[in-house]
């Protein structure tokens, strides 16, 4: 393995690893839809505005989604709804997966 193929596998290693959690998951499907604020986000999660502000960062520090701020409020969106595609060949694995084991019962 090259330099350059290692910085490649280790860049898209971070962009999976900031998507290995559920809560982040639903914020990515929430935020398909439309731009949304913490507080909306906050309210479909059911946890405290910290913990989403958190999970939001990592999602932001990975380039998967972006922000601006409008007075007090910060509104997020997708920067790169590509990733949907990969969450949909993921549900195919999943579904895949579900039919092997079904047939093995």
């Amino acid at each position: 393995m090259t330099e350059q193929q290692l910085l490649q596998l280790t860049a898209r290693a971070a962009v999976l690893k900031a998507l290995a959690h559920p809560t982040r998951l639903w914020l990515v499907e929430q935020l398909q839809q439309q731009e949304r604020c913490v507080c909306e986000l906050t309210d479909g999660v059911n946890t405290d505005i910290s913990t989403v502000s958190k999970h939001l960062s990592v999602l932001r520090h990975a380039g998967i989604i972006s922000s601006r701020r409008e007075g007090k409020q910060i509104y997020y969106r997708l920067q790169t709804p590509c990733l949907l595609k990969m969450l949909s060949c993921v549900e195919n694995v999943i579904e895949q997966n579900a039919s092997a084991q079904a047939k093995l019962v």
